[in-house]
This record gives C-alpha cells, sequence and structure tokens, in this order.
C-alpha cells in the first residue's frame, strides 16, 4: 500500500499578486496544478514536451515552461504570473493591446505563451531590436504555426514604444467612426480579445469543466502498419479500477465503416473503407482497436494497457511503388491499390509536338508526407443533449458533412446527430476528415454517459492524416522564343491507409500541373494509391503544392536550359486573355503580366545583390513560382446563411463558417456590417450565431478557400433579404415592433450556388469548369545556402498577388505571411516519413522563429472578381501553394545544387553540390 501512495506537499505560491495555499502532488507539474487545481485554464498546454512555449508562465521572474516544470521543484512562496495575471479585457497590458492590433492571434492557441514570454523580456530589455525579440522566442522555444512570426515581432516591437512612452496606447486601438465601412480595415477580429487575455476556451479547457460522471477515454491503438485481427481480449481490462467499459468493434451499432465521400463516380473503390474500430485488418500505425472509458484519465490509461492484441502480421507498403508493385496484395480486399485515375487529354497530341520541339527539358520530382503540426491536440467531448440526440464537440471544419460520414458507421440517423465546433488551436485542414467524432459517437451509445477524449502530441502527429506524398515525372516543350507548347505528366499520390479525399486531390494535381501557364497540349494522369503509411487527408493548399512542385521546378530547369531568366520564361508564358487552365477552363482574371511588371525591379535588384554577397563559402540566390488555386469544390457548391432582426434593433447572423484560425468570425461581421449599412446597424449590434448544427444551417465545409466566397455570399443574400422586407414604400425601415406587428418575417435565409458557373470535369478527358474562381500570385524567395554544410536559410520572402477585395487586411496578412512559413517548413524541413522519428514537433520539423525571415513582403493587386462578395475572392491557401518551390529554385540559383526531392535537408544539398563537383 504505501509503495502506492501519492506523495503530497503543501505549497504557498504567489500567484497574479493572490497569495494561494493548497496542496499539490510532488511529481505533478506546474501545468496542471495551474490550469486544473487553481483553474487559470489561460495558461495552454500543447506538446507536454517542452518543445512549443506554449504554456509559459513567469516563475520568480523568468519564464519557463510549466509543462515540464515537477512541482517539487517549485519553491515555496514562489513568485507565479500567469496571462491572467499580464492584463485583462478591462485593463489590458500593451501586449495584449498590440497582438490583437497586429492580427498576432489567429487560432489564438499559442498566444498567451508569447505575450507571457514578451513580457519577461520587456521586463529585462524594454528596448530589444527586432532580432533580439526573435532570439528572445527561440531561445525560449515559443512556436506558433499560424502567422509565420512577423505580426508577433511587429507586437513586441509596438508593446515596447507604448512601455518606453513613445507611443499612446490608444494608436493601437482601431477607432470605428459610426456609419463608416470596416472592408479593407485593420480592424481586430471578433475573437482577438478572449485570445490574448486567455479567456477563449479551447477544447482542452471546455473538457474541465465537464459534469462529474464524465468518462475519460483512452485508446487502444495498432503499434505495426499492416497486419490481421486474430484476437482482442478485454477481459484484465475491465477489471481494472474505475473502468466503465471496454469497446470494441462488436461495440459499434452502425456499419463500423466511415464515409469517406468518394466524389467521383468513376472512383474504383466506394470509400467506406476506413473502420472507427479495427475488425478484421490493421491498415496503419496507429489504428484504433479499442477504447477503455473509465472514471480518470489515469485510470483510462492503466486499463488500456491491459487490452490484449493478438495479430498476424502483413507486409506493410509504405510508399505507393510498393503498394503499386506486381506482386502487392490489395490492402481493402476487392479495391485495387491504385484506386482512382483521372487523365487530362487537353489540345493536340503531344507526342509529334516534342518531337519537333526546339527545346525540352523532363525531370521526376517528390514531395514528402508532410505533418499538420498543429499545436493544440486533438480533443473532443460528446453526450445526449436535452432533446435527446448524440452531441459532439470537436474541431470540426464541416459539421454537416462529418454527420454524413459518421451516421451509417454508428447507425443512427442524421436528424439524431448535432455537431458543435469548439474553439480550435488551428487545423489547416486535417480536420476535413473525423478523427475523434466517430469514437465518442460510439463511446456515448454504449455507455450513455458523456465522454471525453484527448489526444497527446504523439496520438496527434500519429493518429491523424497528412499531406500525401507525391511522385511526379513530367517534361515540358517549348519553342525557340521560349513559349511553351506542350507538356506532358504522371503524378501518384501515395494517399496512405485510407481513400477519404483521395478522387479529389488526385484530380487537384490534374487542376495545377503547368497551372499559370498557357500551354496548348497537355496529356497527363493522377492516381491516388492506397499504402499502409498515415492516410492522407485534406492540408492546406490541398493537392497544389505536389503538383505546382512539379511544374514550377521544371519551368527552371527548362529556362536554364534554354539559357533564360526563370523570370522572362515565366513573364512570356503566363495567362493572358484567350488562355485556358489545365482542365481548360478560362481564368476569371488576367493579372499575372501586371504583377510580373511591379515585380521586375525587384527582382532585378535581388539578383544583383545576391551575386554580389556570395562567396566562397556562403551562396545567395533568388528563386520564383507561381502561386496558384481554386475558390470552392470541383464541382457545384452551396452554401446557406441566416440573418435575424433582434428585439433590440441588432441583426443576428447564423452560420456555420467553421473558424481553424483563418477568421470566419471577423469575415461574417465584415460582410454583415457591410450589407447592412442601409439599415445603420453599429458593429456592436450585429450577434454572430455560429457552428452548432441544431440552430445554424449548413453552410458547407470550411475548406478550399471556399469560406469568404460562399458563406460571404450567404450573409450578404440574408442580409438583402432583411433589408427589404424591412423597407417601407418611403424608403425609410421598419422596426422590429413594426415587423412583428404586421406579423411579417424576421429571419430571412440566404443562400448562394455555384452552379450556374461550374460543373463536374469531363471524366475521360479531365476537361471543363469545375472552379468559378481562383487566386492568383508570384512568390519569390531569397536564399542564403553555405555550400560547407548544406544548411539554407530564407532571408527574405515577397509575395505578390491577387485574392480579390481585401475583406480584412490584418487577417489577410496572417493567412498570407503563415503560409509562406509552412511552405518553408516542406521545403526545408517538415517530414512524416519515419514512424521511429517523426513523433514530436521537434523531428518532425516544425519551423521555428529562427527558420523564418523577418522580412515578408506581401503586395496586393485587388482585381474585384464577379462572383465574389464586394469583389472578394478565396485567400488561405494560395500562400502555401507554391513557395517551397520559389526556394528550391533559390537554392539552385545560389549554387547550382537542383533539389528535386522535399525536404532539402542539409545532407541532401551537399550530395546534390557533389554531383556537381
Amino acid at each position: 500500500m504505501a509503495e502506492e501512495m501519492k506523495k503530497m506537499c503543501r505549497k504557498v505560491l504567489h500567484v497574479n499578486g493572490n497569495e494561494i495555499s493548497l496542496v499539490v502532488d510532488s511529481e505533478d507539474l506546474l501545468s496542471n496544478v495551474i490550469r486544473k487545481q487553481l483553474g487559470l485554464t489561460g495558461t495552454k498546454v500543447g506538446c507536454k514536451a517542452g518543445q512549443c512555449g506554449i504554456c509559459s508562465v513567469i516563475l520568480n521572474g523568468k519564464v519557463v515552461r510549466s509543462c515540464v516544470v515537477k512541482m517539487k521543484k517549485v519553491e515555496n512562496g514562489s513568485i507565479i504570473t500567469t496571462i491572467e495575471g499580464v492584463g485583462n479585457k478591462d485593463h489590458m497590458h500593451p501586449l495584449q493591446v498590440a497582438f490583437a492590433k497586429h492580427g498576432s492571434a489567429q487560432c489564438g492557441f499559442c498566444t498567451p505563451g508569447f505575450i507571457v514570454s514578451a513580457k519577461g523580456l520587456l521586463e529585462e530589455n524594454q528596448s530589444p531590436t527586432r532580432q533580439e525579440v526573435r532570439e528572445w522566442f527561440q531561445k525560449h522555444r515559443n512556436v506558433c504555426r499560424c502567422t509565420g512570426y512577423k505580426p508577433i515581432v511587429d507586437a513586441v516591437m509596438d508593446a515596447a514604444k507604448v512601455i518606453r512612452g513613445e507611443m499612446d496606447v490608444e494608436a493601437l486601438l482601431y477607432q470605428h467612426k459610426a456609419g463608416d465601412s470596416i472592408l479593407g480595415s485593420w480592424i481586430p477580429r471578433p475573437s482577438a480579445l478572449a485570445k490574448v487575455s486567455g479567456t477563449y476556451d479551447y477544447g482542452a479547457d471546455l473538457g474541465l469543466k465537464m459534469p462529474p460522471e464524465t468518462l475519460h477515454l483512452e485508446l487502444v491503438q495498432a503499434k505495426v502498419s499492416h497486419a490481421l485481427i486474430k484476437s482482442i481480449d478485454t477481459s484484465e481490462a475491465e477489471k481494472m479500477p474505475g473502468v466503465e467499459a471496454v469497446l470494441t468493434h462488436k461495440d459499434v451499432q452502425g456499419t463500423n465503416r466511415i464515409n469517406g465521400m468518394a466524389l467521383f463516380p468513376w472512383n474504383k473503390g466506394d470509400g467506406f473503407d476506413r473502420p472507427i474500430l479495427c475488425d478484421e485488418k490493421v491498415f496503419q500505425f496507429g489504428d484504433a482497436l479499442a477504447i477503455v472509458c473509465a472514471d480518470t484519465p489515469e485510470h483510462a490509461k492503466a486499463a488500456a494497457e491491459k487490452v490484449v492484441v493478438e495479430l498476424e502480421e502483413l507486409p506493410a507498403y509504405m510508399n505507393a511503388p510498393e503498394a503499386m508493385a506486381d506482386d502487392a496484395i490489395e490492402i481493402h480486399p476487392g479495391t485495387p491499390n491504385v484506386y482512382f485515375e483521372q487523365p487530362t487529354i487537353k489540345g493536340e497530341e503531344t507526342k509529334p509536338i516534342f518531337e519537333k520541339a526546339a527545346h525540352v527539358a523532363e525531370a521526376s520530382y517528390y514531395t514528402t508526407r508532410q505533418p499538420h503540426l498543429i499545436l493544440e491536440p486533438d480533443v473532443g467531448f460528446g453526450y445526449y443533449d436535452e432533446e435527446g440526440r448524440l452531441t459532439i464537440h470537436s474541431k470540426s471544419i464541416c459539421l454537416y458533412v462529418h454527420i454524413e460520414m459518421i451516421r451509417e458507421a454508428l447507425g443512427i440517423e442524421a436528424e439524431n446527430i448535432r455537431l458543435i465546433q469548439n474553439n480550435m488551436g488551428a487545423t489547416f485542414g486535417y480536420k476535413l476528415s473525423p478523427t475523434n467524432e466517430a469514437l465518442l459517437g460510439v463511446a456515448v451509445m454504449a455507455t450513455g454517459k458523456p465522454c471525453y477524449l484527448e489526444f497527446d502530441m504523439f496520438q496527434t502527429i500519429t493518429y491523424t492524416g497528412k499531406r500525401s506524398s507525391s511522385y511526379t515525372d513530367i517534361r515540358m516543350a517549348a519553342d525557340e522564343e521560349g513559349m511553351l507548347t506542350g507538356m506532358e505528366y504522371d503524378i501518384i499520390f501515395d494517399h496512405g491507409a485510407y481513400s477519404e479525399w483521395g478522387d479529389c486531390l488526385a484530380f487537384k494535381g490534374n487542376m495545377f500541373v503547368g497551372a499559370g501557364y498557357d500551354i496548348k497540349n497537355i496529356r497527363g494522369k493522377s492516381s491516388a494509391v492506397c499504402t499502409n503509411h498515415a492516410y492522407g487527408t485534406a492540408f492546406r493548399s490541398y493537392g497544389s503544392p505536389q503538383a505546382l512542385f512539379a511544374s514550377e521546378c521544371l519551368v527552371d530547369e527548362l529556362a536554364a536550359k534554354m539559357g533564360m531568366d526563370p523570370f522572362e520564361m515565366r513573364y512570356k508564358n503566363v495567362y493572358r486573355p484567350g488562355a485556358t487552365t489545365p482542365v481548360g477552363a478560362t481564368p476569371e482574371v488576367f493579372t499575372w503580366p501586371e504583377m510580373f511588371d511591379y515585380l521586375r525591379p525587384h527582382y532585378e535588384k535581388a539578383v544583383k545583390e545576391a551575386k554580389a554577397k556570395s562567396a566562397e563559402t556562403k551562396k545567395y540566390g533568388v528563386g520564383l513560382s507561381l502561386a496558384n488555386y481554386c475558390v470552392g469544390g470541383d464541382f457545384a457548391d452551396f452554401s446557406e446563411a441566416w440573418a435575424e432582426l433582434l428585439p433590440a434593433g441588432g441583426v443576428a447572423i447564423y452560420n456555420c463558417w467553421q473558424d481553424h484560425g483563418q477568421g470566419s468570425d471577423m469575415g461574417t461581421l465584415a460582410i454583415a456590417h457591410e450589407s447592412l449599412r442601409p439599415l445603420g446597424i453599429p458593429l456592436e449590434k450585429i450577434q454572430l450565431v455560429m457552428n452548432d448544427t441544431a440552430i445554424c444551417p449548413d453552410g458547407g465545409v470550411s475548406a478550399g478557400s471556399r469560406g469568404q466566397v460562399f458563406f460571404g455570399n450567404a450573409i450578404k443574400h440574408a442580409c438583402e433579404k432583411l433589408i427589404e422586407a424591412m423597407k417601407k414604400e418611403d424608403g425609410t425601415f421598419r422596426s422590429y415592433e413594426e415587423m412583428a406587428n404586421e406579423g411579417l418575417d424576421l429571419r430571412y435565409v440566404g443562400n448562394f450556388a455555384s452552379g450556374a458557373y461550374c460543373a463536374m470535369i469531363d471524366k475521360d478527358t479531365g476537361q471543363g469548369t469545375p472552379m468559378m474562381q481562383y487566386m492568383y500570385g508570384i512568390v519569390m524567395s531569397e536564399v542564403e545556402v553555405d555550400v560547407t554544410t548544406g544548411k539554407t536559410t530564407v532571408n527574405k520572402m515577397t509575395l505578390v498577388t491577387d485574392c480579390g477585395t481585401i475583406i480584412n487586411k490584418t487577417v489577410v496578412d496572417g493567412q498570407m505571411y503563415g503560409g509562406l512559413v509552412q511552405g518553408i517548413g516542406l521545403a526545408l524541413s517538415e517530414d512524416f516519413e519515419d514512424l521511429s522519428r517523426h513523433t514530436n514537433l521537434a523531428r518532425c520539423g516544425i519551423p521555428t522563429i529562427m527558420d523564418a525571415p523577418d522580412e515578408m513582403e506581401v503586395v496586393y493587386f485587388e482585381t474585384p472578381r464577379e462572383h465574389g462578395p464586394f469583389g472578394a475572392s478565396g485567400v488561405g491557401e494560395l500562400p502555401l501553394s507554391s513557395p517551397h518551390a520559389s526556394i528550391i529554385n533559390a537554392i539552385y540559383q545560389a549554387c547550382g545544387a537542383r533539389i528535386r526531392e522535399l525536404p532539402a535537408l542539409p545532407e541532401k544539398v551537399l550530395a546534390a553540390l557533389q554531383e556537381i563537383e
């Protein structure tokens, strides 16, 4: 008994200026005590390994990562400052005001840690340089995945000015004059105040507020990548303390197969290949085999260790070539491993064109399996609501679609499922796939009790989907003048163990190989392949980073072969009136030539400076790439929103514009405010009711950069219908009371559908008009290559872009900076190949602040889009479509090393340099 007893100790601590006496487990972590015993949930927890700085607090004058500090190391009488002690909504610290102003809180999950860390810096140094700010955050391991870091440094520099008395804090506050438009302004998003003050409750914060009877779930997961399941013995686990139930596939009431949404009828599979709980086979490492439901997380974890699983291992095909081999077995029996193929046939036959071409270049390229590296571990909870509906809270970015994806698997009708989106610490697309929703559904249905499931970072990284890796063989032909005359390619996507969205990915590949160039004649094919590695899912810029990496690098290679400047090669061939996309559609605007004209002097200056700086060991180069992405689904799409007049004269906007950090709250507010300006509705009287399927309409997914256009148009339409109903014959407007007295509706439904502008592609040719809008850009990267080590440093990035009308400048800036830095990770460091190594943030290669350049410039060309709300287009995916290609091209321009396999680790650069020698 004595060996099982926990050692407790009494501590007297001074927390945020208050003396607190408490009893703690000496082995417990400071982060747990702060959050669970003191109830200060402003301190968030991410990696639990000291790698992300999200849990930063100030302990006795020093910034520490509280997730790795045990209470036995916290001295009695210690002084602790958490985000709650920095400032609150009524008395905000200059750092909090500056973070809100600069959009430094996107998803906001890392924000309290950054602000606390920055407070520690400014207490030591009130006049830091930008480099000193960056070095401080690097030293304290503060990591952000959303912002690209630049807005964070901007905020610290402005806060320092306020603290030094050089700037009034009022200068950081947005001043809105009643009646003025907020389109294009830098007004902070509605959630900014809660995020910078630490009061924005994420999933784990809400989990601490669940009822006492809530069951805590722990998964039993596969530790091999491919196997037959012989048996699952739960008997010993069921006897463990606190265990309510141990669930297997036998406890699933439905089909136990998630609907993978096979979108194209010619898919060779039906999409129903992913089990909630594996029954016959293990398909990938981390597959869920059983769920332990217990009274505490500790009891659930201990019991999970007692579940005995007997497996018969099978050959594990860990990449597409292995799975495509003639002797490979079908991973999902009855479905070929190559389950979707889509050809592109545009223009004339290409073989004769290549035979007579003046110049031809060809190469093979590989892009890696990129991990999303979100900083908030996957978390959710479920229960039966007051109407008996199975209710699941999660990080879903497609609430209504997820209901459709899990209802048959659970064995429940759609109307009996309610999904609610929690405030979330980003997704970058991985939550287009259900991760915990079906698991929670099984547990709630089996036990009848509220259930909570929180992944650790290892589970989050290994269990959730990844950007699919790709293998591309491509060649291009050009005439004597450098005009592209033909292209041929074969792109293979390793989509991992499950087919969710795989056909969509393959189609996206065809859409973006060669995108941006007027290539009249194309023959190509894109394939989706099943393997036993991590299943592929949506990741920002879905499909285009793989495709554009191949074509943007090959354009550079072709230009070098011709002795032509890569800038001129692109300028000659970009879309102009009369051009069509690789799938045969006509671009809605033609602004690339104008953007190139703007960039030309900046490019020429950068090239000149790079040549002048290059020395024996340090080489400098400049690289370009076209950035391009679409808006919407791959065929006709729709959205719905509601506008309701409120008794006090305000208006409520209802939608399911799911927010994963991109700013749908700001998008909703800005579009509604502009649409309602004839009524003079002030900002503070626009109420946002969002992301609950019980009370909000289906507006579609928050993916494909469709949000601003589809949700925005639906919001605008609903507001216009409300205004029309309120309008009197004399041009004035009815009040709420007048509307009610006349029996007029108070709520109006707005819709937007793209069916009139686009349709599904032709099965045999891949040609058609699947999208109605696109986003366009040019990325210019300036790099330094140390030829003695192979290390590449990105010194500056410039993005010239046209995304239509800017709805909110700060939000759009943040999307651009963040996407560019994620491109640096894809180019140089990020990977999820080795299951024994790539299992935490650091080993997966997440970019830190010193990996990101402080110099990032974004230049906007705002060509209004005909079918966008107030001329807007999408934003979020464009900046990650091709920056990695520009970096790889810059490495070549710097030192002659041509990298064709990502990431460009130092050893790969050195190997390429040795090949040259």
